[in-house]
């Protein structure tokens, strides 16, 4: 195997346990409001929230351990809070104690979204880049299926099935603590955090079969330089951070995160019954699972912008039907189906790109920084609209209503992409963050 796709695959499990605990917790949903006789604001800000919570605090602050510990020790931390969080939610006895593990994951999954990223970004070669980065993508969707299917497998196992749920995600935890301690170190942070450039030379060599060019160092070490080293947050960079909260905010305004999160009851809205919503979840994970694998595969061939534009008229197309069918009335089949296509829909446009695209526009010294902001605000979007779903749903005299909001703004992100979004493809990192510096 191809050292350098080694390694970013390895790196990348970090986004599997995403996947798997985002998802993992629609299967326990209503067992646990059941089971604790929650009201359904309290159940939507603490139970199945508050890991989203731990993820906002997870990508507000990852970037200073990615900086300071490096790419390769953060992501080590990263893995010992999934499997703390995994033992302690399965083991939990009241809401309180489950919400603070979920809490601890929450905290892994923000870090994880700011340390894989960017670590695979600075090793990755830029034709690769894409590919490689979006690895954590296929990740986070393949963690996702595997989810599904645990959940539907484990669903009449024990007295209380939520536990098995939530707590087998300390296997892959485990491989992924196994897996990860074997990398290098990110060869880019030790060339501009520890100016060491035998050290750098040395570890991109042995990822990439060759040296860092002269250009190539120069281009970094240029970044280093005192009338170089601004304020994330200062005029100079203003484009890339405008991008980035813009990309981020329109993935989490389509509703995909609210959809993961309920699929089941969702489902049930659309009058199938619990197994059957629950089997219709793994279908989710199936769609996802093969578009993301399309979307890896296109995303260096015809670019970041055009699968943008493809994702964008899919998800109006798509919510829109789902909002029609709900407000029709129509039963069985149909929405599910309109829900494949919009899965499908973020599957090759947002979802293979925001990653990638987030951990490119910033500067090396930045890069941890401007990630961590883009993936805060996805995080926040996301855990707001989490936390009100289940209230959506019960004053909504129907889902459909919260179906065409979100279409609304899939209509804006596509003028979004249209009007002001770049093509990344194929530049390296140093040159695209001059481009983008206006």
């Amino acid at each position: 195997m191809n050292k350098v796709f080694k390694i970013s695959l390895i790196s990348a499990l970090a986004g599997f346990l995403f996947g798997f605990d985002t998802v993992v917790i629609s299967g326990a949903d209503q067992q646990l409001q059941n089971l604790w006789g929650t009201s359904d604001l309290f159940h939507g800000t603490f139970v199945m929230s508050m890991a989203l919570w731990g993820t906002v605090l997870g990508a507000i602050f990852a970037s200073y351990p990615c900086n300071y510990f490096g790419r390769k020790n953060t992501l080590i931390g990263i893995g010992v809070l999934y499997l703390i969080s995994a033992l302690g939610s399965g083991l939990a006895l009241d809401p309180y104690t489950f919400s603070f593990f979920r809490f601890l994951g929450g905290i892994g999954v923000g870090a994880s979204t700011i340390a894989a990223p960017t670590y695979v970004s600075e090793i990755a070669p830029a034709h690769k880049r894409g590919q490689l980065v979006a690895l954590y993508q296929f990740n986070i969707v393949f963690g996702i299926l595997v989810a599904f299917i645990s959940n539907f497998l484990l669903k009449d196992v024990g007295a209380q099935p939520w536990r098995w749920m939530v707590g087998i995600e300390a296997l892959p935890a485990i491989l992924y603590l196994l897996g990860i301690i074997t990398v290098p170190k990110s060869p880019r942070w030790v060339l501009f955090k520890m100016n060491d450039l035998t050290q750098a030379q040395a570890i991109f060599k042995e990822i990439n079969g060759k040296e860092l060019t002269e250009s190539e160092i120069a281009e970094i070490q240029s970044e280093q330089e005192p009338a170089n080293q601004k304020p994330l947050f200062s005029k100079t960079y203003r484009f890339p951070i405008i991008l980035a909260f813009l990309i981020a905010f329109f993935n989490q305004l389509s509703g995909i995160n609210a959809f993961l999160y309920y699929a089941p009851r969702i489902f049930e809205a659309a009058g199938l019954q619990e197994s059957a919503a629950l089997l219709s979840s793994i279908g989710i994970g199936v769609t996802n699972l093969i578009f993301t694998l399309l979307g890896l595969y296109l995303i260096d061939k015809i670019g970041r912008r055009l699968l943008m534009i493809i994702g964008s008229i899919g998800y109006i197309i798509s919510l829109s039907l789902v909002s029609i069918a709900f407000l029709q009335g129509w039963q069985g089949i149909s929405i599910p189906i309109f829900l494949f296509l919009f899965i499908a829909s973020h599957a090759i446009g947002q979802g293979a790109v925001i990653w990638v695209f987030i951990s490119e526009i910033f500067p090396d010294s930045l890069r941890a920084q401007g990630q961590s902001f883009g993936c805060s605000v996805h995080w926040v979007l996301a855990a707001l609209i989490t936390l009100f779903m289940p209230v959506a749903l019960s004053a909504f005299p129907n889902p459909g209503y919260v179906f065409i909001l979100f279409a609304g703004m899939m209509v804006l992100q596509l003028v979004f992409v249209l009007f002001m979004m770049p093509e990344t493809k194929g530049i390296s990192l140093e040159r695209l963050s001059k481009l983008l510096i206006k």
